[in-house]
């Protein structure tokens, strides 16, 4: 993340006006990371899109290409994790791929916005200090996060489980409920990551039945529209959009 320096006052009475610059220099910056936004109309199977991203992480470290933000959705689908426990799998109703991510067994499927971020990582480091996986993952968390604001919908991390959850009882359900809206899964080959984020629009919430999502069975899953909130796709891409460079700049 880049900084801007401050620049040494000068002597002259102009200098109380050095203010503008210094926005000017602050979104320079920003420019120096570009990223490519691209989005499909229609869903993605799964197998391309694991080909797509194996391709585009090759060429963001090989030669340099700007990272990448794919927004689509899937037809419906299991994916397995590297930590996915078999038992974990109840039902397999839909396909199923090993998706050689991080985490267990997810769904996804029309209704829920997939964001794959394929991002160099040692691009993004701090200068003088060497790539963070954890604050990528972070950052990724807070991207959610402000996006769901967006909307009202105030979504929260948890130090033992992995996702963005929703605190159910001002929605109706008895005081600690909570339901997750987000699911996060990352791989990193040579400092570059890929896979993402999933997040629940107007998914059909029954697909998830036949897996117990995350290996989390205490608690179940929620959306946008089981919230009572109706937001588009392009809607919620636009709020994607803004928020992530709050976050990553």
């Amino acid at each position: 993340m880049a900084v801007a320096q401050k620049k040494p006052a000068a002597s002259k009475p102009a200098a109380s006006k050095t203010a503008a610059p210094k926005k000017t220099v602050q979104k320079t910056s920003v420019q120096k990371i570009p990223v490519h936004w691209q989005s499909e109309e229609r869903p993605v199977p799964y197998d391309r899109a694991l080909a797509f991203m194996e391709a585009k992480v090759a060429m963001i470290r090989e030669k340099g290409e700007a990272d990448t933000v794919w927004l689509l959705e899937h037809p419906p689908v299991y994916t397995a994790g590297t930590s996915a426990d078999p038992k974990d799998l109840l039902n397999a109703r839909f396909p199923v791929y090993s998706a050689g991510r991080g985490g267990q067994y997810t769904y996804h499927g029309p209704g829920q916005r997939v964001a794959y971020v394929m991002t160099d990582l040692q691009r993004r480091s701090a200068a003088g200090a060497g790539p963070d996986l954890r604050v990528y993952i972070h950052d990724l968390e807070e991207w959610i996060i402000q996006t769901l604001s967006t909307f009202d919908v105030k979504g929260e991390r948890r130090s033992d489980r992995v996702g963005i959850w929703v605190d159910m009882k001002p929605y109706g359900k008895p005081k600690g409920t909570e339901a997750k809206i987000a699911a996060i899964g990352v791989r990193v080959r040579k400092w570059v990551a890929f896979h993402g984020v999933s997040v629940n629009i107007n998914p059909d919430l029954s697909h998830f039945d036949g897996i117990v999502p995350c290996g989390i069975s205490q608690h179940g899953v929620t959306s946008l529209a089981a919230l009572g909130i109706k937001v588009t796709m392009q809607e919620f891409d636009a709020a994607l959009k803004e928020n992530w460079y709050k976050v990553f700049a």
